[in-house]
């Protein structure tokens, strides 16, 4: 019966174990490639990211909302950043929402408060 509960007790240290190294080990500092498709159209913008714990900065830059810094956390495996755009000389806000798995993510993108959304795909390089 002591044998039975200390297997008992040594898989639940594992999994506790195992759980803790799984939520640290989203990294999402690095170079990104997104492919971004919105009813405006598509793009393949380049991100870079810097975290610090859930803390996320970097820089986003594509041919369609040019070069802009941003802010954003990471939670888990769930990320979400955003930064104001000059698209012909007007201000967007642009927000990314997604989930991270190893060196890929994907969810959606919201433009102009929601005027414009999309989807993204993104691969570390």
């Amino acid at each position: 019966m002591r044998k039975l509960r200390g297997i008992g007790v040594t898989l639940a240290i594992v999994a506790v174990v195992a759980v803790a190294a799984a939520a640290q080990g989203v990294n999402v500092t690095g170079k990104w490639v997104f492919d971004v498709q919105t009813g405006g159209g598509g793009g393949q913008p380049t991100v870079t990211f810097q975290q610090d714990g859930e803390k996320i900065t970097g820089h986003y830059s594509s041919q369609t909302l040019g070069e802009a810094d941003f802010t954003g956390t990471i939670k888990g495996n769930a990320i979400q950043f955003s930064f104001n755009a000059d698209v012909q000389g007007n201000a967007v806000d642009v927000a990314y929402a997604g989930t991270v798995d190893g060196n890929t993510m994907k969810g959606t993108v919201n433009m102009a408060g929601g005027q414009l959304t999309g989807s993204f795909s993104g691969k570390k390089q």
